[in-house]
């Protein structure tokens, strides 16, 4: 392309002093020269993939300029400029690309998809919009603390068509939070141009259907990026409410440089050349008696300088040993559970509805910073009522009804722990989750071991049959998590568990999936302790004990099997309820296998791809010795569950397990 000579941005320097002005052409200049290294790696195999940010830059570097330093921003793959400008240390960047310990996911994650809250930055995923409902979370707990602090977060104008996009820019317009969407609409996402990914003349149209104030601007224009965010950035730290910025600009290279850009229209890149960022603001700076080339030539030097000292003290740093130890270990953030004992020997007799509200409501008596949110739990109470009454005693601030939408909801949660607090998110139905479950599965389970960063989140899960409520309000969910590494899944079968285990899950720092099941919200009963008190996740309870037989369940099977053993005394089984299913306690269930020789799993879920599969998995490894009998394993029916009465009774596992439980004592 030809080297510009005319300069092609008109620029306002009217709030911006001489030094200033030079400073900010540094900071531009940086990420550019950094590009042109990379480039030269990659082909040269030293990194193996690059996103460009080329002819982005002044997005990327005005942006964060503009923002306070101890204010969040949410950055994406085009946005190197952001990293640079606060002033992360290069050899850290460069180890990061390279895959090196010093980066900042320990190799075990790419380029930008990373965060450090040491600079106040939350990485993305590759999935584009999920960051969007972690940057509400953010934003509200800056506006619970009134803290007047406003955080900005990007997207593409391709990421922008994904639900999370509408999900999170209606909460925040329903919420009113300091949140700033910044859009980088450059007109492709990967070789999709825009007029294939939405209808709408531009972004900022969007903003009236949201109730937001859209601003569009030249993205190109460095100066006019830091001053429009910086005034948009003041006025909602004095008035808290979202805003829409559309930032102009066109991707100069492919979306990665494997792409390419032939998909390209012939000209369109000589056209945008011409508003290159970066160039056009030198040639200003020159017009304005700020620039020479002897100073351009020296600046050039010494961040080339800089950059390859960053590159060789990243490089000369020995690849990562693996050490599956250490892989394991950081699944979690380092939480040493000290169970809770109840202040005093106070009972009453509750429902498991009523354990469970109660558990709640002492863990927001405890945990200040704890805040609930979910659809209908404020003035209505939920609808299954656990949350009834906590809007007189807790307000709406923590008590938080939300709109029809489960994935902003759930990174919002995301949003708060990052912020240092912690929160609650209760799905009206465990079915209704799928719509969550990328943040669960790719940001809840993951982000500790990418970066370190904990998910405190407890996410409650009405689940399971037996209420004629059909397929989608009946579903046995938590195998759909257990296979994810990075998550705690508890069940609990009685209300003094339910009370105990909820609140050891709010204590936890980590994300955990609580399992209530609706059929025993209300028909079960138990004298429960009345103070606050936790229970030990990751440990069964052996509820009763014999010699032939050890059936191992969970939820809403504990209670099957213990009808079917009162209902035959002549039955000597140990039944083992499992509570925990990450981590499970095999110890437990190994040490009753090895003493009674026999061995059933039975659970409501159905039976291909279920948990009991992973359990007798483990114990033909752990136990094949010690068995008088092949294990056996009683599920519901591999069918989505019916919602006619008798269809429903003959879909769930119990219709068979008496049968089965006695041909295996037979054997």
């Amino acid at each position: 392309m030809e080297t510009l000579t005319q300069r092609n941005i008109d620029y306002d320097r009217s709030n911006f002093s001489d030094n200033e002005l030079v400073d900010i052409y540094k900071r531009i200049l940086k990420p550019r020269l950094i590009e042109e290294k990379m480039l030269i790696l990659l082909r040269q195999g030293k990194i193996s993939k690059w996103f460009s940010g080329w002819g982005q830059e002044a997005i990327s570097v005005g942006t964060t300029m503009a923002m306070n330093k101890e204010e969040v921003i949410l950055p994406m793959h085009r946005n190197l400029g952001v990293f640079t400008t606060r002033d992360i240390p290069l050899n850290r960047l460069f180890a990061q690309f390279q895959g090196k310990m010093s980066g900042f996911t320990k190799g075990r994650d790419r380029s930008f998809h990373f965060g450090t809250m040491d600079y106040n930055i939350v990485g993305m995923i590759s999935h584009l919009g999920p960051q969007l409902g972690i940057a509400d979370g953010i934003a509200l707990s800056s506006l619970l603390k009134k803290e007047e602090k406003a955080t900005l977060v990007f997207s593409g104008d391709g990421g922008a068509s994904e639900g999370d996009f509408h999900e999170a820019l209606n909460v925040a317009a329903v919420w009113q939070l300091p949140v700033i969407f910044t859009i980088e609409n450059n007109q492709w996402g990967l070789s999709t141009p825009s007029n294939e990914q939405f209808r709408c003349k531009q972004f900022i149209d969007k903003g009236i259907g949201y109730g937001m104030d859209a601003f569009q601007i030249d993205g190109n224009n460095i100066l006019e990026v830091i001053n429009s965010v910086k005034q948009i950035a003041e006025s909602i730290r004095e008035r808290p409410r979202p805003f829409l910025l559309e930032c102009l600009t066109f991707r100069m290279r492919g979306h990665e440089e494997a792409s390419g850009t032939k998909y390209y229209p012939e000209g369109i890149q000589e056209e945008w050349n011409k508003k290159d960022p970066v160039v056009n603001f030198e040639l200003f700076l020159k017009e304005e008696g700020l620039l020479t080339e002897e100073m351009i030539a020296e600046f050039k030097k010494d961040i080339k300088e800089e950059i390859q000292n960053g590159l060789d003290i990243a490089g000369e740093e020995p690849k990562i040993v693996p050490d599956t130890a250490t892989e394991i270990k950081d699944l979690f953030k380092e939480h040493n559970q000290v169970v809770v004992a109840p202040e005093s020997e106070n009972k009453s007799e509750k429902r498991l509805v009523d354990a469970i509200s109660d558990g709640l409501r002492q863990s927001m008596e405890r945990y200040p910073e704890l805040v609930l949110m979910g659809q209908d739990i404020a003035d209505y109470g939920g609808v299954f009522k656990v949350t009834e009454g906590f809007v007189e005693q807790f307000g709406k601030d923590r008590v938080r009804n939300t709109p029809l939408c489960e994935s902003a909801i759930i990174g919002a949660g995301l949003g708060l722990s990052i912020a240092g607090m912690k929160a609650m998110v209760e799905m009206q139905f465990s079915d209704f989750v799928s719509v969550g479950f990328n943040q669960i599965v790719n940001n809840l389970a993951k982000l500790h071991w990418r970066w370190g960063q904990n998910a405190d989140v407890v996410v409650r899960m009405p689940t399971g049959a037996g209420v004629a409520a059909g397929p989608f309000h009946s579903q046995s969910t938590e195998a759909w998590f257990f296979h994810t590494p990075g998550l705690k899944i508890v069940y609990p079968a009685f209300p003094g568990d339910a009370k105990g285990l909820l609140s050891a899950a709010i204590e936890d720092p980590n994300p955990v999936l609580f399992f209530e099941h609706k059929f025993l919200y209300r028909s079960l009963r138990e004298d429960v302790y009345d103070d606050y008190y936790t229970t030990e996740i990751g440990k069964a309870a052996v509820i009763k004990e014999g010699e032939d037989v050890t059936i191992v369940t969970y939820g809403l099977g504990v209670h099957w099997a213990l009808e079917t053993l009162e209902k035959d005394a002549s039955i000597s089984a140990d039944l083992i309820d499992l509570r925990t299913l990450a981590p499970l306690d095999m110890e437990t269930v190994i040490a009753s296998v090895k003493k009674t020789g026999k061995v059933i799993v039975l659970h409501e879920d159905v039976e291909i791809g279920g948990i009991g599969a992973e359990l007798v998995t483990q114990l033909n490894e752990a136990c094949f010795e010690y068995l008088d009998a092949p294990i056996r394993r009683v599920a519901s029916l591999n069918t989505p569950i019916p919602f006619e009465a008798d269809l429903e009774k003959n879909f769930l596992a119990n219709a068979r397990f008496e049968t089965v439980l006695k041909e295996l004592l037979n054997y």
